[in-house]
This record gives structure tokens, C-alpha cells and sequence, in this order.
């Protein structure tokens, strides 16, 4: 039987550079204090002798796990996996790992995913849509280091979709198009998100009492779009903004069922930009939410916490209104 190769410890590098086990560990950390020349023979050692640290010996010495904790509402949502795509990607790039938790759109889970995953991690990415503004507060101040994607809090990094100016941004050109008749498709009760579409559906009312303006509460799947058809027909709307992408694809699909011909007698909108989004019949309107760029600039903010820096000021982007063929003059 093949003889198994020898384990390389840290002592085997010791051996081979001539120094102690404690400046072969602050060498591989990088610890400053060690001198460069013998950091450089140091890592010459590994080098030649393959040596690869244990990660749970290197957390012990560092006090570091090397991962840090995301909790987002709903990992069904292609927005936040694109987010995570994004964070992932940056985290790995600088040699850390991320664990993932779904809250399942819980206020609770949030919260104490929030508080556990800490316990286990360097920090903490929240992703806390529903969470009342009070509570994200007293929350963000019992967790360091961390940074809320989509929210915000005083003293604490962010990085945020600007959702209700982009929800504008769309009112606007269904209104150059000559749309007078618009429903907007309401997501999940006290959303931040939310509570920015309605500062600026009420902005948009105020500024054009020519339009018939209504609400329709809904939910923030694609079941939930197919669920609000019957409504949405019966409302006499000629064009309906949803939520997201999702309740736009489920409403997409449910009225054309029943006969209706999308953009020719109801134009629809949707919000996020999903991957399939270009791909419906027809390919939906919707607004792009640079979720990875969001997702980037997050671990930017958490890798200069980490580090003992001041992070980057807190980044607001702008969805950008994308045309595609669900939208289109009101029926004559």
C-alpha cells in the first residue's frame, strides 16, 4: 500500500527558516512587526515545502474566521442572488467566505438570524426590508462591523437602490406615452422600499391630477401578479406598475389568459431587471437595480471595517428605466 505523504506543519516551517513558531505565524498573517527579511525567508519555507495553514489554526492565532454573514428575505428572488453574486465574488477575491441566511421575509428571523450568524462571523451584511425603522436602529447598534444593503441608520455603511426615484422615473413615461389610467401593484406592508414608492406615487398625484392614480395591494411574488389579474382588469386601468419582476411576469401571464393584449389594451411594469425579465412575451418594461454592483460595493464597506479603516461614504444608485415591449400608447 502507497505510504500517505507527510503532513507540512508549521513547525516543519520553522525548521527549515531557522526561526520560532511565533514569527512563522505573524509571518504568514502578515503581521508588520515582523522583520521583512525574515518574513521573506519565512515564506521562501512554505514555499519550497508546500506548506498550506490550517484555517482553523490560522482563525485561533488571528482571531478572524474568514466569513462573514449576509441575511437577505427571500434567496427565491433573483435580485438578491444577484446581490449575493456580486458580494461573493469580491469577498472570495480577498480570500473570505460569506454564509448565507433567509429570513423568509420575517421581521423576527432578521433579527435573530442577524444576531447568531454574528457570533460565528466577522460581520454582518443585512438585507432587512421589513424591519421597522426603531428596531433596525437598537439592532445596528449591538452589531459591529456592519453594513445594510437597501437601508439605512445613523452611523452605520450602506448601500441603497434609490426605488422611488426610478418608481417616478417610470410614472413619467407612461404618462408621455398618454397613459391616464394607472394602477400601481403594491408589495408586502411596511417595506422600506415601499414607503419610498409612495412618496413618490403621491408626489406624482399631486403633480398630475389629470390621472387617475390607484393602489392595489399585492404581494411580491409571481403567484401573487397572476393573483391580482381579475383586479387589475376589472379596474378599467390601462397600464399597471408592479412591484417587482416577479408579480410583473405573474400578472403578465395571467392576463393574457384571459384574453388581454399586452402593451395594445394594458401596459405593464415591472422593478428589478431580473435575469428572464428580457425573456417574457412580450419582453417586460421594467427598472434595472444594479443588485451587483450593490453587492460589491457592500463588501468594500466591510472590508475597510474589517481592516480598522473609516469606510467608503454611503452609495445611493439610481435604477435606470429599461424599454422593452410590454408598454405602449393606452388603447384609443
Amino acid at each position: 500500500m502507497a505510504r500517505r505523504p507527510a503532513v507540512v506543519t508549521i513547525a516543519d516551517v520553522a525548521a527549515r527558516a531557522g526561526v520560532s513558531l511565533s514569527t512563522v505565524s505573524r509571518a504568514l498573517n502578515g503581521n508588520p512587526t515582523v522583520d521583512p527579511t525574515l518574513a521573506e525567508r519565512v515564506r521562501a519555507a512554505a514555499t519550497e515545502l508546500n506548506y498550506t495553514a490550517n484555517p482553523w489554526a490560522r482563525s485561533l492565532v488571528s482571531g478572524r474566521t474568514q466569513t462573514i454573514a449576509v441575511v437577505v428575505p427571500d434567496l427565491a428572488n433573483p435580485t438578491f442572488q444577484t446581490i449575493l453574486r456580486g458580494l461573493g465574488r469580491a469577498a472570495a477575491a480577498d480570500d473570505f467566505h460569506v454564509l448565507v441566511s433567509d429570513s423568509a421575509e420575517s421581521v423576527d428571523a432578521e433579527r435573530t438570524l442577524a444576531t447568531t450568524t454574528r457570533r460565528r462571523t466577522d460581520g454582518v451584511i443585512l438585507c432587512a426590508p421589513r424591519m421597522p425603522q426603531p428596531d433596525l436602529d437598537a439592532l445596528a447598534a449591538t452589531l459591529t462591523p456592519l453594513v445594510l444593503v437597501n437601508r439605512t441608520s445613523p452611523d452605520v455603511a450602506s448601500v441603497r437602490a434609490d426605488y422611488g426615484a426610478a418608481l417616478r422615473a417610470q410614472l413619467d413615461d407612461l404618462h408621455r406615452l398618454g397613459h391616464r389610467r394607472i394602477l400601481h401593484l403594491s408589495g408586502a406592508p411596511g417595506s422600506a422600499s415601499g414607503a419610498q414608492r409612495a412618496k413618490a406615487l403621491n408626489a406624482f398625484a399631486a403633480a398630475h391630477p389629470e390621472v387617475d392614480l390607484r393602489r392595489l395591494p399585492c404581494g411580491v411574488d409571481a403567484d401573487a401578479g397572476a393573483a391580482a389579474a381579475d383586479a387589475v382588469l376589472d379596474s378599467g386601468a390601462t397600464a399597471a406598475l408592479a412591484f417587482n419582476d416577479l408579480v410583473a411576469v405573474g400578472l403578465l401571464d395571467a392576463v393574457r389568459r384571459r384574453g388581454c393584449r399586452v402593451p395594445d389594451d394594458l401596459s405593464i411594469v415591472g422593478f428589478d431587471d431580473i435575469p428572464f425579465a428580457r425573456f417574457t412575451t412580450p419582453a417586460l418594461t421594467t427598472a434595472a437595480v444594479p443588485a451587483e454592483e450593490l453587492g460589491r460595493a457592500a463588501w468594500v464597506r466591510m472590508r475597510a471595517l474589517l481592516s480598522g479603516e473609516a469606510p467608503p461614504p454611503s452609495l445611493t444608485l439610481v435604477p435606470e428605466t429599461v424599454v422593452r415591449a410590454t408598454t405602449g400608447p393606452p388603447p384609443s
